[in-house]
Order: structure tokens, then sequence, then C-alpha cells
């Protein structure tokens, strides 16, 4: 017996439902009072709280310490660098070199 073709459209698998969509994705990121939020954004930065340093989301050291152990735990997103700032964690000098050579060079006039 000969197999029946499936229509390519109008089957019942193709039809959607236009009254509902799916949600959108959110993300918890950590805000200037460093408290997290949800976002329908991702974050453009990763931080550890433990640290209170913030880097790339692609940051080498970053994630050696994902790979190795319970880093995740302690993770936290930022929107963008002045937020990360603004919550009180500094530059990381594995991924952002220069930001953390700015960020040590102002620390050291600043203490007495």
């Amino acid at each position: 017996m000969p197999a029946t073709p499936i229509p390519a459209t109008g089957g019942p698998a193709d039809r959607r439902d236009d009254r509902t969509s799916p949600a959108p994705r959110l993300y918890t990121l950590t805000g200037p009072d460093k408290q997290p939020y949800s976002s329908t954004t991702p974050g453009t930065l990763g931080g550890y709280r433990r640290g209170r340093l913030y880097g790339r989301l692609d940051c080498p050291s970053a994630l050696r310490a994902i790979a190795a152990s319970g880093y995740v735990r302690h993770r936290v997103f930022f929107a963008d660098e002045a937020t990360a700032i603004t919550a009180g964690y500094r530059p990381c000098a594995i991924c952002l070199p220069e930001k953390y050579r700015q960020w040590k060079a102002l620390r050291r006039t600043r203490t007495p």
C-alpha cells in the first residue's frame, strides 16, 4: 500500500492559535541598587557577586570558573557598564584590562 503524502501546509499541526503568543523570555539582571529585576533584554556584562567584579560574557577567566565549580550560583548580569559600576562592581583585570587599570589608578588616588 503506497504511503499517503502529507500536505506541506494546512494540516492540523500547521494551524496556529493567533490569540496566544509565547511569553517573552525573561532575564534576571542586577540593578544599580544591587537588587535583581526581570528584563526581556539579556545583560551585556556578567559579574561575580562574591568578588564584586564585572566583565564580558565571553571572559576566559569567568568561563574557566564556571566550568570548574559553583561559580554560577554567584553570577549576576548587568544591562550595561554604568549599572555595574553604580552597583559597586569593579572591572575584570583579564577581559577588561584597560578599564581595570583605570579603576586601580583611580582607587589609588582616593586611598589615603
